[in-house]
């Protein structure tokens, strides 16, 4: 029965899109890989072809959704399925914003005005997570998701503030049902000793 204590959780980000290439806030706003994304996602697949996945879930969005088809048929798996909670954070009318006055003008503690909360992203990012982790005990789970949910909900389950998450890039994780969280790789440079399952 111990083995079906620890879950395993590759967290990977989506590849790019046009604006991260332009440094746009996307948030929930649903704008599409683009080809260096695309070929990113073709490469996630050699760093996680070595080591064996039970499923693969992905966030809703078509970056997120479209980097998770390419990754699991290159892995020979099938997508079983898409989890809203796995949604970028909301930037509300930051979303499709530069740098610059008009974004500084929305800032607010925690987030930006009309925008989902750090707080609450991050809630949602551990309530997904932890679901996954009952409903796949024991097993390895392969999660396409974003940048800013990735890097809340690990900070918050490991309980100190991570940088940003780099497109298509491993990020490994454990829950454990008695013992919590494990950080092994982050950005895809282990940060922890090899966790025995």
């Amino acid at each position: 029965m111990e083995d079906m204590t620890l879950t395993t959780f590759a967290l990977v980000r989506h590849g790019q899109t046009d604006w991260n290439a332009e440094r746009r806030l996307q948030g929930a706003t649903d704008i599409p890989l683009n080809d260096v994304g695309r070929e990113q996602a073709r490469d996630a697949v050699a760093f996680l072809s070595g080591q064996q996945w039970d499923t693969v879930v992905s966030s809703p969005l078509s970056r997120a959704a479209e980097t998770a088809e390419i990754i699991a048929e290159g892995l020979g798996l099938k997508v079983a399925r898409l989890v809203p909670e796995l949604t970028e954070r909301s930037f509300g009318p930051a979303e499709g914003l530069q740098a610059g006055p008009d974004l500084e003008a929305l800032r607010i503690p925690g987030g930006f005005r009309g925008g989902e909360t750090d707080e609450a992203a991050a809630d949602r990012g551990i309530a997904a997570l932890e679901s996954l982790s009952e409903e796949f005990a024991g097993k390895r789970v392969l999660v396409v998701a974003h940048g800013t949910l990735i890097r809340l909900t690990l900070s918050r389950a490991i309980g100190r503030t991570l940088d940003s998450v780099q497109n298509a890039v491993l990020n490994l994780a454990h829950h454990h049902v008695t013992d919590g969280w494990q950080l092994e790789y982050f950005n895809g440079e282990r940060v922890t000793a090899d966790v025995e399952s």
